[in-house]
């Protein structure tokens, strides 16, 4: 039972620690999905390293228990190392504060910040399934299986603490130092009789780790000086940690930033944005009564809206409730009267699923939030929100948002990327108007003569309503609506037929706006993601099966063990296929309900239960020759469950009722993401059978075949966070994954036949 609770306890940590190390480099990132596609790439790629590569002196180990001992001991001291190492880092590659990092630097940084922690991690597995085979008395492949299960308890265990309890009330570090001290505690428990220096070592440890939850002001002491290197450059004002991510308020020359995930979200005072935010939206419409302001009020934006006199009920959505924390404690000036404002009704919620579930219609929506730098950003550029927000708007009403732009200057990237937003907008709404300037604003309504396209009619309504602003004012209003400015801006962002529309399952703006971001650092990262974007689908999977066949027939003309080079393909592909599977899945709940962190967790708490749930009946299955023929069954599941989730997501996606909702999200989702697990789980335990049967030689690797599911996963990470998914969408994705399942499937298929023929024989 004790070797059993510290096997579990290789999961825990690694998932604590990922959603820690993450978190933590993502500031450093000012990250979107390419910063999180590095950072996986690299976690799993030395977590590989770890399993295959070291693994390999776990046989040469005399004492397996000791060997796990010191292990659990180095992850002790490696993860407080790393955290502390991640806030360091941007110090060697930022030469000037709050200048951003490019991605040969993001994969710099997480490939040298990650090694030391991650080459354990992995490590760790093969030495606990050494342990577990000597211990148990069980062969090397059952001893995997048996470990995979356990690491994938300890996951999903990990991962509804980390989310739920960890990361709501405990600092990075502090986390860090928790699971430090579980791990040591773990190291003394399976080491009952340890030499007196590693006894003293433990010892000391463990009481440095007391003294420092006994006395926090250490723990402060600490935070702060790691976190003033993380901040070079600024004073540090105030950190916040949320379940949706790190805030940050800094201070620079008598103005405060806030930053999210080390991006800015806004500055104060900053009255040329306040104002710019919302008044031109307003004055678009002729008398304004009710108004959804989804983000972006706390900077003075709610302040100034409440400045038009008609306005009856103002509804503000922020979603992280810290925000609202960081604007009464630091902006009291720009908080207080508008907190004391009873037409102001302030909502801690997603503003999609906020726009579902209301029953209120709105003269104007106003979306100000960030440009689409994420996939979750994204979700409120695409067609299916603009629908949402249409239903939601009151006879006459409009939409409103600005995009970063140029003053003078509209690059190729940028012209194409507000291309494909405008080309959304109009999907939906039959009047557009544009209005330029190094913001573009978009304004949008439901039928043609709403919208005022000249300045001298705004003008007219901000005189009439006797508002006094600064920016949005006579002297530049007609500048900025001069009108062979406004033609030059709508024949430059006009849709073309190649246009796309941006859609919840094909989040093309996304990709555009992280073509334009990568282009700020370079001709080869611009030259790059240009090459990629112009790749057809068809000529994409053809030559991916071009490829599979080529590799297919290697294996049959020069493999000397079939069965076990099937079995390794098959789990390559399926490491990849179960980190898209997850990806898809999370993409879609967030696209279709919403981000609703609790249903988050469950959703990869339930991906966690159902590949121990696999594991565990496929430890179960009797041992056969059959195993390399289930492997080949199982092969054709995984091509075919995308298609079948992708199904499964364009039903969900049409439930508008409150009953289908909840049903959907709280049960439907989960049950989806448990059989997706399931799946891998049931996959891992029989491709052990069949790759380490009747060989010693590979028996002295016992964490080769966890490798080969890591390196597969590293490569999906990359390939459908950043590529497949923005740029191809969710259906021509899961379509390439069932190409690259059927290879291993028709690999394994014939391994059988063969197999089952020379035993007849």
């Amino acid at each position: 039972m004790q070797i059993r609770v510290v096997l579990v306890l290789i999961g825990f940590t690694a998932v604590i620690s990922q959603i820690v190390l993450m978190r933590e480099l993502i500031v450093v990132f000012s990250g979107n999905e390419i910063s999180l596609g590095l950072m996986l790439a690299s976690w799993l790629l030395w977590t590989a390293v770890g399993s295959s590569v070291f693994g390999r002196l776990t046989a040469r180990a005399r004492n397996p228990r000791r060997l796990m001992a010191s292990l659990e001991a180095l992850i002790a001291i490696a993860l407080p190392s790393t955290v502390m190492a991640a806030r360091a880092s941007r110090g060697m590659f930022q030469p000037l504060p709050g200048e951003l990092l490019g991605p040969g630097a993001m994969l710099l940084i997480s490939l040298t910040v990650l090694s030391c922690f991650c080459v354990l991690s992995g490590w760790l597995f093969a030495a606990g399934s050494r342990l577990f085979a000597g211990e148990m008395g069980t062969s090397t492949a059952e001893a995997t299986g048996a470990v995979y299960l356990m690491e994938a308890i300890g996951s999903g265990a990990g991962g509804v603490v980390a989310s739920l309890v960890l990361i709501r009330y405990f600092t990075g570090l502090e986390i860090a130092l928790f699971m430090a001290l579980l791990n040591l505690l773990a190291a003394t428990a399976i080491l009952p009789q340890p030499s007196a220096v590693q006894r003293h070592a433990m010892m000391a440890g463990l009481v440095g780790l007391f003294v420092f939850f006994i006395f926090p002001n250490i723990g402060w002491r600490l935070e702060a000086t790691s976190l003033a290197k993380l901040w070079r450059g600024f004073r540090l004002v105030g950190v916040r940690n949320s379940i949706y991510g790190n805030l940050a308020v800094v201070e620079t020359e008598g103005s405060r930033t806030v930053f999210e995930n080390g991006l800015v979200l806004f500055n104060v005072p900053d009255p040329a944005a306040a104002e710019e935010g919302v008044h031109y939206a307003l004055l678009e419409h002729p008398l304004p009564k009710s108004v959804l302001l989804i983000g972006g009020g706390v900077n003075g934006s709610l302040m100034q809206a409440l400045e038009h006199p008609s306005l009856q009920r103002l509804d503000y959505v922020e979603l992280d409730p810290a925000i609202i924390h960081l604007a009464r404690d630091y902006f009291p000036k720009e908080w207080a009267p508008v907190a004391a404002d009873p037409r102001v009704h302030v909502s801690n919620v997603d503003g999609r699923l906020f726009l579902k579930s209301t029953g209120a219609r709105y003269d104007v929506i106003i979306l100000n939030l960030p440009d689409p730098q994420t996939a979750q950003l994204n979700r409120f550029y695409t067609f299916e929100f603009f629908r949402e927000a249409a239903q939601r708007l009151a006879p006459g009403g409009l939409l409103a948002f600005r995009l970063t732009a140029a003053e003078n200057y509209i690059s190729p990237e940028l012209a194409e990327f507000l291309r494909c937003v405008n080309q959304t907008l109009q999907r939906v709404f039959p009047a557009v108007v544009t209005i330029p300037g190094d913001t573009v604003h978009f304004f949008a309504a439901s039928h043609p003569g709403i919208l005022v396209a000249d300045a001298q009619g705004l003008l007219e309504r901000l005189r009439s309503r006797h508002i006094q602003t600064n920016y949005v004012r006579e002297y530049y209003i007609p500048f900025r609506m001069m009108p062979d400015r406004m033609a030059d801006l709508e024949s430059q962002i006009r849709p073309q037929p190649s246009t796309a529309t941006n859609h919840d399952f094909a989040p093309i703006a996304y990709y555009y706006d992280v073509a334009l971001w990568s282009a700020r650092f370079g001709g080869a990262y611009r030259r790059f993601f240009r090459v990629i974007a112009q790749v057809h689908f068809g000529s994409l999977a053809a030559g991916a099966i071009l490829v599979l066949t080529a590799l297919a027939a290697m294996v049959r003309r020069f493999s000397s063990n079939r069965p076990r080079t099937s079995a390794s393909l098959c789990v390559a592909a399926m490491g990849a296929t179960l980190i898209g599977l997850e990806i898809l899945l999370l993409l879609a709940f967030q696209a279709i309900y919403g981000y609703v962190y609790h249903q988050l967790a469950i959703l990869i708490a339930a991906f966690m239960a159902g590949m121990a749930w696999g594991s565990w009946r496929g430890m179960l299955k009797p041992i056969k020759h059959g195993d390399i023929r289930a492997l080949a069954g199982l092969q054709v599941l995984a091509a075919v469950s995308p298609l079948l989730l992708y199904l499964a997501f364009q039903m969900l996606a049409v439930v508008q009722n409150r009953l289908g909702l909840v049903l959907a999200s709280q049960i439907v989702f989960p049950v989806l993401a448990l059989c997706c697990g399931l799946i891998g789980g049931y996959q891992f335990p029989l491709a052990s059978r069949v790759f380490f049967a009747g060989s010693d030689r590979e028996a002295r690797s016992p964490g080769a075949l966890y490798a080969l599911d890591l390196i597969g996963a590293c490569a999906g990470a990359l390939l459908f966070s950043v590529y497949l998914v923005p740029v191809f969408g969710f259906f021509k994705t899961a379509l390439l994954m069932a190409i690259v399942n059927l290879a291993p499937a028709g690999l394994a298929r014939l391994a059988s036949n063969e197999s089952e023929h020379e035993q007849k024989v």
